[in-house]
């Protein structure tokens, strides 16, 4: 008897796992992985190629991106919750909702770039490859022997997981739209699909792609670097806020074996970037290995210190004030346009604000950068154009297919 209702149960079990399979897990109603073979709204047959009807491919979902980690959207408010010590007054809290996305686990890496540049040097013009360079001047000063760093930081093997500095904005979408490219083709060949030998651009109707790399938004940057995910109790309830992307005020491990670690790479004080020898605080003077912190709850290293990270926002004060409250973005001066602000190379007063169209929002605290600005809300802005030793980035891409 134990065996016949074993059997059942065995016979019943396979049945509702086939029937989830050919029907989905909508009350047998067709899905995006499993459309049928009919269309619902004509009747007429998917995939009858011999007679030219339309081709349904097969689809499991979104594919993997390399590096990435999947971000959960929901509501969120953005906003410093530090005391504005500068009087900015520019990240002013305010409540928005954020659609589920992807973003690097780590920042883009010396090693990352340097394969960049290969490809550019093999596959496009010379002037193409020299714009791909970074700026390695960005680490001499007149007064500090930095010159190490120029030559070394970039190519030398011991580097080659240190976030890449010395690269622009502009640099960085470049390099997210060469990034898109070359993963599609390799998905596509892995495929064994038609489209791996064109010039990159495979439809999307062949469900192999993925959807393009680009900077996260700012609201996205600042939702992943909270990762308040992690601070839930009951259903739509939080315990707390965080000021920095773990719990607590301060900047020391409170737990395990790592207790009283700093849990980042950030410059302590006037002229304290890594403690004294023997027991150094954060065990690095400049950059660190990307992968050398604690990663916050959704998995991201480094959302606090090593390096600041580009966004894809244009800068402006008021942007709390000028938002839309779903997936926020400012592309450009609408609604605040540039000849508002002094932003003339010389202006009769002496002094210019900087702000313009090609002010470009730059987030998170840097190995060079006091504990304040690792807090995800504080926000700062720097020409599109240029580059800096404390400023990388990472890539973000959309959940496609997904309404939440």
């Amino acid at each position: 008897m134990k065996y016949f209702k074993g059997l059942l149960f065995l016979v019943g079990t396979c049945f509702l796992i086939t029937s989830c399979s050919l029907f989905g897990k909508r009350g047998g109603k067709p899905i995006a992985t499993n459309p049928g073979q009919i269309s619902t709204a004509t009747g007429m047959a998917y995939n009858d190629e011999e007679n030219g009807g339309f081709v349904v491919k097969a689809f499991e979902g979104q594919p993997d991106a390399p590096n990435t980690v999947f971000i959960e959207g929901g509501r969120a408010v953005m906003g410093s919750f530090e005391e504005d010590v500068m009087s900015y007054r520019d990240n002013v809290e305010r409540t928005v909702s954020v659609a589920s996305f992807y973003m690097d686990e780590t920042e883009i890496a010396n090693i990352h770039w340097l394969e960049y540049m290969h490809y550019m040097a093999k596959d496009s013009s010379q002037e193409v490859y020299s714009a791909s360079l970074p700026d390695t001047t960005v680490w001499v000063s007149k007064l500090a022997f930095n010159d190490p760093y120029r030559e070394h930081y970039l190519r030398y093997p011991g580097f080659r997981f240190y976030p890449v500095v010395g690269v622009s904005w502009t640099q960085a979408n470049k390099y997210a739209v060469w990034r898109t490219r070359a993963v599609n083709i390799a998905l596509a060949k892995s495929a064994g699909e038609e489209y791996a030998e064109t010039d990159g651009r495979i439809p999307l109707e062949s469900g192999i792609v993925i959807p393009a790399y680009r900077l996260p938004t700012e609201a996205e940057w600042e939702y992943a670097a909270q990762a308040l995910i992690g601070t839930q109790w009951l259903e739509e309830m939080q315990t707390h806020q965080r000021v920095y992307p773990w719990d607590g005020h301060a900047l020391r491990n409170p737990f395990g074996k790592q207790m009283g670690f700093f849990l980042a790479n950030f410059k302590r004080g006037r002229g304290d970037y890594a403690g004294i020898a023997g027991r150094l605080n954060d065990g690095a003077l400049i950059t660190s290995y990307i992968y050398e912190f604690p990663p916050n709850d959704y998995g991201l290293y480094n959302m606090a210190g090593n390096v600041s990270e580009w966004v894809m926002d244009v800068y402006r004060p008021l942007s709390f004030q000028d938002f839309d409250d779903l997936n926020p973005i400012r592309r450009d001066g609408f609604l605040d346009e540039q000849d508002k602000y002094n932003n003339e190379k010389k202006s009769a007063q002496g002094f210019t604000s900087l702000i313009s169209d090609n002010a470009r929002v730059y987030k998170g605290g840097s190995w060079k950068d006091v504990a304040y600005w690792m807090s995800p809300g504080t926000r700062r802005f720097l020409d599109q154009d240029s580059a800096t030793a404390t400023i990388g980035f990472r890539c973000a891409m959309i959940r496609a297919g997904s309404n939440y």
